[in-house]
């Protein structure tokens, strides 16, 4: 199945209780210090985080990439499908968060009415993804193929110009999920 990392979780469990009310920004920066303590804070009220202008940062002072995030209006549907379609356990170290941990980084879902709460309407649109793929490494893409056979599927397993054997379907959210298998990994007759 998936290579999953023996470090643990990069979202600390307990650092602000549960999330019914959303933190102020002064915690939710405090938590990421804590987590990442190299990082610089991203947003305050003189970075925005959107002007890109006077970058300095070179790819030898980049922060080292963490996790993705979906945000979803049903939380425990779209983290059931990820179990399932994974093989793993999600944590759940809030009501509205969920993680799975992989050797590559996290694969986090939430729900938004946490980013609601937390940025306000209309920073996030669940549902609404046109230009991203999911992208998990397995070890054999046709046996996962097989064990999924109760998904619909955009593309069945397929070896791809550069070698990849690659599957391809959607969330229940619309997302779109690539599961694939690098050359080299697969017997050379399935095409």
């Amino acid at each position: 199945m998936l290579r999953v990392s023996p470090y643990g979780p990069l979202v600390d469990a307990e650092p602000l209780g549960q999330i019914s009310d959303p933190p102020c920004a002064t915690a939710l920066e405090q938590l990421q210090q804590r987590q990442h303590p190299r990082s610089r804070p991203r947003h305050t009220e003189k970075n925005t985080g959107r002007i890109l202008s006077g970058i300095t940062s070179t790819v030898d002072d980049m922060t080292t990439f963490a996790s993705v995030r979906i945000v979803t209006d049903d939380l425990d549907r779209l983290t059931a499908f990820y179990e399932h379609v994974t093989g793993l356990t999600a944590s759940r170290p809030a009501p509205v968060f969920a993680e799975f941990r992989t050797s590559a980084g996290a694969f986090a879902i939430s729900s938004s009415d946490l980013t609601t709460k937390l940025y306000g309407e209309d920073v996030v649109r669940p549902a609404a993804n046109h230009t991203a793929f999911l992208e998990f490494q397995v070890e054999d893409v046709d046996a996962e193929y097989e064990r999924l056979s109760d998904l619909e599927f955009v593309q069945k397993p397929t070896t791809m110009p550069w070698g990849n054997r690659s599957l391809l379907f959607r969330d229940p959210d619309g997302n779109l999920v690539n599961l694939f298998t690098p050359p080299g990994s697969v017997p050379t007759d399935r095409t």
